[in-house]
């Protein structure tokens, strides 16, 4: 299977069937090509449908009224960015693309069907919002605990896992639409801070980041420096 969500799917669970691969996709009302900087879902809103992202870059934000704000998650092709809004509707936060992205739309009267005809295929489904959950304990972690050096290396070394489940990653090089202030954002740090922790890694032979471009330099490096285990990410095949 080439779509993204499925080869995450496959990755970590062993059963899923081609009838359930086919009703998730054909519990897809439409597809939508989106620019970059718009809002997918707002803060505060009702939402009616999911959104998954077959391709590009989004990223998940909260903001005080004062207009500062803290990325809260990245989320690239395979990800249902927004899962939580079936069962919750209304939600705490702003999703928004990153890059220009093909979206596509699943109405949770669809979503709700399925849950109620395949308990497996549901399963899985929430396991995607779980696994949404471990990847913010981790960032939460970071920002109690690593250093802001730290929290890019680990940054970099979950990015490049997660896309590289999907083959979005060859020989350690991936796309990485992120500016120094929305790198800032996610690290909880100021854009001079966050430029100056850019330039640390690729000073110590790490990473080059060049436009949005990033190569992995020395993977056994970076992992170190990040203390990367990658066991929240869940990427064990096993039956769910």
């Amino acid at each position: 299977m080439t779509n993204p969500f499925f080869r995450k799917l496959l990755r970590r669970d062993r059963s899923l069937t081609e009838a359930e691969a086919r009703a998730l996709d054909e519990a897809v009302s439409h597809r939508i090509e989106v620019d970059a900087d718009v809002e997918l879902v707002r803060q505060d809103e009702i939402s009616h449908q999911s959104l998954l992202l077959e391709q590009g870059w989004a990223c998940r934000y909260g903001a005080l009224p004062d207009g500062r704000r803290q990325i809260l998650a990245l989320h690239v092709s395979g990800d249902f960015v927004d899962l939580q809004s079936f069962p919750l509707k209304r939600m705490d936060h702003t999703v928004a693309t990153l890059s220009r992205c093909r979206i596509a739309v699943y109405p949770h009267e669809n979503l709700r069907r399925l849950s109620e005809t395949m308990p497996h295929l549901t399963r899985l489904l929430w396991m995607a919002t779980l696994i949404d959950a471990a990847i913010l304990r981790q960032w939460l972690l970071g920002a109690g605990q690593r250093s802001a050096l730290e929290r890019a290396a680990h940054l970099i070394c979950e990015l490049f896992t997660r896309l590289d489940v999907v083959g979005a990653a060859p020989h350690g090089v991936f796309n990485l639409p992120l500016t120094q202030a929305e790198l800032g954002d996610a690290l909880g740090v100021s854009q001079v801070h966050a430029n100056r922790v850019v330039g640390e890694l690729r000073s110590r032979g790490l990473v080059t980041w060049r436009d949005e471009t990033v190569r992995i330099l020395d993977w056994p490096g970076l992992q170190a420096l990040a203390e990367f285990d990658p066991t929240y990410l869940m990427l064990e095949s096993m039956d769910r």
